[in-house]
């Protein structure tokens, strides 16, 4: 739904680029397709389409590009958590407005900015239970549906925005001295209650069908796998 929440309860909206431009991109294709082949208007009507489809590039790209951008330069310890995109891009429902907000683009431009600023970025192991941890007394719940977007603790009777929570958590997680930076290094799961650490970014958790290794590298198999 958003783009990333931060620790604080800043939200960082999400542009949609190709959802909002989904429309005119149909009927875009719709009007190429009735144009006669090696006609003028066939030509035309390509040039209509590859315009809109630089016009979602360009609006993604822009979004992405002045967000890392401000948390890399405000932010001396970003945290975020490593994702299964290939795995939630399997509930197809889903699938289209998770590849439209480009999980794994967001990672890389990050990475290389907070390395040029000098700030460090940690990434959380993708099966730390961040959104279903209680940020308040560290309970953790055995189920947490993705409609459910408030967090109910039963033990502490504590009630927050679900990406809010998770957020807090993986800033306490990401406090951890041995989770990965933009230099190199390796994840260490941490309790939710250890640590501090400066505002990290959020993302929805994976619904990921594999267990992994603690430790996710910033390569490009990584990156092809993994997000904010």
């Amino acid at each position: 739904k958003e783009l990333a929440t931060l620790s604080d309860g800043t939200v960082i909206h999400n542009p949609h680029a190709l959802k909002s431009n989904l429309g005119r991109l149909k009927r875009a294709q719709r009007s190429l397709s009735r144009k006669r082949k090696g006609s003028n208007r066939r030509r035309k009507a390509r040039a209509q389409v590859a315009r809109l489809y630089a016009r979602v590039a360009n609006l993604r790209s822009d979004a992405l590009d002045k967000t890392t951008t401000m948390l890399a330069r405000t932010y001396a310890d970003i945290s975020i958590e490593d994702l299964n995109v290939a795995g939630m891009v399997g509930n197809h429902r889903l699938a289209q407005s998770i590849q439209d907000a480009a999980f794994a683009e967001f990672r890389r431009l990050l990475t290389y900015k907070t390395a040029r600023t000098g700030a460090r970025l940690h990434v959380i192991d993708r099966w730390y239970p961040s959104s279903k941890t209680c940020s308040n007394c560290g309970t953790v719940k055995a189920k947490l549906p993705l409609s459910e977007r408030v967090y109910h603790c039963e033990e502490c009777r504590l009630v927050i925005d679900r990406d809010v929570n998770a957020a807090i958590n993986i800033q306490v997680a990401g406090s951890a001295p041995e989770t990965l930076n933009a230099r190199g290094g390796s994840v260490r799961q941490a309790h939710p209650k250890g640590g501090t650490m400066r505002h990290p970014a959020k993302r929805e958790p994976s619904g990921g069908e594999s267990r992994v290794r603690l430790g996710a590298g910033l390569g490009n198999e990584a990156m092809q796998m993994t997000s904010l």
